[in-house]
């Protein structure tokens, strides 16, 4: 008589060699297969306190960490309340007499001072995001063609230096180079030359913000995207190189879309931080261009809250832009999703 296996036509001998493999596959080695196939006892999860016993070291290292972030960001929402009322810093937290939406006027009513500020916010924003966005990932890809390992990893480590700096030796160093007395100036006054104002200039502060940042943080900010580019297979390249593409179609059809996820996950988390454009750097420089050129949100709360006194008022601005921060990085989010990318976060 025929064996079975014989008498099977070769579609299902395969089928039959595959349920083999995983039978012998689906546990540990010296276990009766129905052992090794079985499913956890009862077909039951964890229970939460059983999966917090077992992730205990875990969960004491994120301790401290959950505690800070508990501190310093989820607490102090607790003084919104302030936007709601005509707070006084003598009078207990919470005793202020209540305005319901009067600091909210500043806003609906369009307030000169406070549009002034929203136009400048907006407009250096609009500006970092069309040059600073880019300058990290333009300068992870140059690092990248860099062919030395010791000239790549040099070159980074003189790049980094600068986000070590604060903001009061960033702005020293660009004083000595481009003030009145500055190194430049002083050549220009050596040589009989008119001296040019770069920093008291209104209608270049702008741009010298933009090029203060991109000279601070842009070599920092090539760490994500430099990590980035080791992930992608180098086989594509040698297949791409194989079929003839330039350097210039590798980098179009490889290498970004090998990072597109990421731009557009810091593209997200940019547009969530849109309306904060750097509080230290302006207000160094604030006395030097005046408050109509520079005086941005986060300047505008500082000089009428904490100098002025308006305390209801700027934490109602501080209020309204967390919260169109929070909705830029939700619908940036569902504009993500549409495009078949991951985004920040999504839906389980």
């Amino acid at each position: 008589m025929a064996r079975a296996d014989e008498i099977l036509s070769p579609e299902a001998k395969q089928t039959k060699l595959i349920d083999r493999a995983r039978a012998s596959d689906s546990g540990p080695p010296g276990l009766p297969t129905a052992q090794r196939s079985a499913p956890p006892a009862g077909g039951q999860q964890l229970s939460w306190w059983a999966r917090a016993r077992r992730d205990k070291v875990l969960l004491l290292m994120a301790i401290p960490g959950l505690a800070l972030l508990l501190a310093f960001h989820y607490l102090p929402l607790l003084g919104n309340l302030i936007a709601f009322q005509e707070y006084l810093p003598f009078v207990p937290f919470g005793r202020s007499a209540w305005v319901g939406l009067d600091n909210f006027a500043v806003i609906f009513n369009g307030d000169a001072e406070f549009l002034n500020a929203l136009k400048n916010t907006l407009l250096i924003t609009l500006v970092q995001v069309i040059f600073v966005f880019p300058a990290p990932i333009a300068l992870a890809l140059l690092l990248n063609s860099l062919l030395s390992e010791r000239i790549k990893r040099v070159v980074q480590s003189v790049l980094y230096l600068p986000h070590f700096l604060s903001w009061v030796i960033v702005i020293a160093i660009f004083q000595q180079i481009l003030g009145g007395s500055g190194l430049i100036n002083n050549t220009l006054r050596a040589r009989g030359i008119d001296t040019i104002d770069f920093l008291g200039n209104p209608d270049s502060f702008i741009a010298l913000l933009t090029s203060q940042v991109i000279w601070k943080d842009s070599g920092w900010g090539t760490i994500l995207f430099l990590a980035a580019l080791t992930q992608i297979d180098q086989g594509l390249y040698e297949a791409a190189r194989v079929d003839g593409a330039s350097r210039l179609r590798q980098l179009w059809h490889i290498t970004v879309p090998g990072i597109r996820g990421l731009i557009i996950l810091l593209l997200i988390l940019r547009l969530g931080d849109s309306l904060t454009v750097g509080f230290e750097q302006i207000v160094l420089q604030q006395n030097l261009v005046g408050r109509p050129a520079s005086e941005v949100l986060d300047t505008y709360v500082y000089n009428n809250g904490v100098l002025a006194g308006q305390w209801g008022v700027s934490a109602a601005v501080g209020l309204v832009k967390g919260l169109v921060g929070v909705a830029l990085v939700i619908g940036a989010n569902k504009v993500a999703h549409i495009f078949g990318e991951a985004g920040v976060y999504q839906k389980a």
